[in-house]
């Protein structure tokens, strides 16, 4: 497949009837070939500021595990960050993390219309049509955002192994801390390393919020999932609470929209 014919929004597992549809934004490293004149630095495509290492990994096996449905951007957030706002200052970065992101300057309206166009909206479109289809057939349903996050941060050390990030909707929040919690050899971060104050709640704002659907962001540190073994680790962990907690989702009525 060209490139340029490859979709820049996967979905996997459409139509998994179980209670959950996850989100990974931050899924992939990829720079389309159409932004390939831009000069994004190869050096810095392996890093976090260009994708959430050992994120998709995970989210894929929850997939399996839980008869989810999956979406997932299959650009770099440096191109544009589908987790942001439209009109958010960070939508598409400049400076990350203290370095440059020399090929986002002088990007001009255009373009970044075109990105919204290209990605972003698509993105959000998919996401939103799987959750109308699902609330019509009154599926109950739930919203995970699947994140991670570095170990160290403008030199300082986190040390949270996961954290649970939520809004003013703490019920899916809740049950996830709660059992993290009980595992006395993790530390878990409770709207840490990052909290919907800064900007990283889009996606579960605008998809569950107005519907009323219970949701969450779980954030793992990278150095957990950074190999297979990690990753098959967390997603059976994470499937294990879930599960559980299935229960009590199927207690509440979907909301129709």
């Amino acid at each position: 497949m060209r490139d340029g014919d490859r979709s820049p929004v996967v979905v996997e597992n459409p139509d998994g009837a179980g209670p959950f549809v996850i989100v990974c934004d931050h899924g992939s490293n990829r720079i389309p070939e159409d932004c390939q004149s831009f000069g994004f630095a190869a050096e810095a495509l392996q890093t976090h500021i260009a994708w959430d290492p050992g994120a998709l990994g995970v989210a894929r096996r929850l997939s399996k595990r839980l008869d989810a449905p999956l979406f997932w951007p299959d650009v770099s957030r440096l191109v544009i960050d589908c987790n942001r706002a439209p009109d958010a200052s960070s939508l598409i970065v400049m400076e990350s993390e203290g370095r440059q992101v020399e090929a986002n300057r002088g990007v001009s309206a255009a373009e970044r219309a075109r990105r919204l166009d290209r990605i972003h909206r698509p993105y959000h479109q998919a996401i939103d049509a799987c959750l109308k289809r699902r609330l019509a057939a009154r599926l109950t349903t739930a919203l995970i955002a699947i994140h991670s996050f570095t170990p160290v941060y403008c030199g300082k050390a986190r040390p949270w192994q996961v954290g649970i990030v939520f809004d003013d909707d703490r019920r899916l929040a809740d049950l996830l801390i709660h059992a993290l919690e009980a595992d006395k050899a993790l530390t878990v971060g409770i709207n840490q390393p990052y909290s919907p104050a800064d900007q990283v709640y889009y996606t579960i704002e605008r998809h569950a919020g107005p519907r009323g659907l219970r949701a969450a962001m779980i954030e793992i540190r990278n150095d957990e999932i950074g190999d297979e073994a990690g990753q098959r680790s967390w997603a059976d962990r994470l499937a294990r609470i879930l599960v559980a907690a299935t229960q009590d989702l199927l207690a509440s009525s979907p909301v129709v929209v």
